[in-house]
């Protein structure tokens, strides 16, 4: 967040960026805390009302939390817009848009009643804990894996092209040979089935009674096993490139680059001896 929103130049917003984006201070890193204790805090009430008996016996305080906390959120978010120089910024930042939805569902509900549940997104502010205490490493291994997503997103794309394709033909197959008497209505339900049979999910709510019918599905869940496996692959193909070109770059002691041949002697940023 540092570097997407630099630090203000007026002495109080400066100050407050520090309690409210740093935790390499005292005050910045008891503020953090004390944030990560309230969102815990607030999604437990929020699950907490979507009980029946609970919510019955302890509607009215669940709801006086909820607003509290939502104040509380509200209150932090415009201090966090305050802070920052490129309000704009922060607002279109991961975070930025996650600390916005974590107060919008509240006053949503007095417009559509229920929408209050999705508060639960505040549970995904919880990542800010990589940044609090430091967790470099654990931010270095995301990295990675998105790397390895984003590299290997065409194949997925692919797979689950050809995947979709094949319920559709699956599902109309079963629903030619099995038929409405036998509870499959219609070519979505049939496709629903063969989604349900080739993930190896099997909820039991459909199933083919025809010799030919029940072949087939014994045929699609042998299919599905061997299917699950191939993003995996893709994947995990990806993340091991990924990792032999993180190996091979030479790292700067000084300004930390890595962006360097495996034959640099000095770095390309600062000429620093690698």
């Amino acid at each position: 967040m540092g570097s997407e929103n630099q630090q203000p130049k007026t002495k109080w917003r400066a100050t407050l960026y520090r309690v409210i984006f740093e935790a390499d201070t005292s005050a910045g890193k008891f503020f953090d805390i004390m944030l990560l204790v309230v969102i815990l805090m607030s999604v437990v009430v929020v699950m907490l009302d979507s009980v029946g008996s609970i919510q019955q016996k302890y509607g009215g305080i669940l709801s006086i939390l909820e607003w509290l906390f939502t104040i509380l959120f509200t209150i932090e978010y415009l201090l966090r817009l305050i802070c920052v120089n490129s309000q704009r910024r922060y607002a279109g930042s991961f975070f930025g848009v996650v600390d916005l939805l974590a107060v919008i569902p509240t006053y949503l509900s007095l417009f559509l009643p229920g929408s209050h549940f999705f508060m639960v997104i505040r549970v995904v502010r919880l990542l800010r804990i990589f940044q609090i205490f430091e967790f470099e490493q654990y931010v270095k291994e995301a990295k990675m894996l998105g790397i390895a997503l984003r590299a290997s997103r065409r194949k997925i794309v692919v797979f689950l092209l050809t995947v979709f394709t094949l319920v559709i033909i699956l599902g109309s197959v079963l629903y030619v040979v099995e038929g409405p008497e036998r509870g499959f209505t219609s070519i979505p339900r049939s496709i629903y089935w063969a989604i349900v049979t080739l993930t190896t999910v099997g909820y039991g709510d459909l199933s083919p009674k025809t010799n030919f019918g029940q072949t087939l599905a014994a045929i699609i869940m042998i299919l599905g096993y061997s299917i699950i496996v191939v993003p995996t692959g893709f994947v995990t193909v990806e993340m091991t490139r990924t990792f032999e070109r993180q190996q091979n770059k030479k790292e700067c002691t000084r300004c930390k680059a890595v962006d360097h041949e495996s034959d640099a002697e000095f770095c390309r940023h600062c000429g620093t001896k690698l």
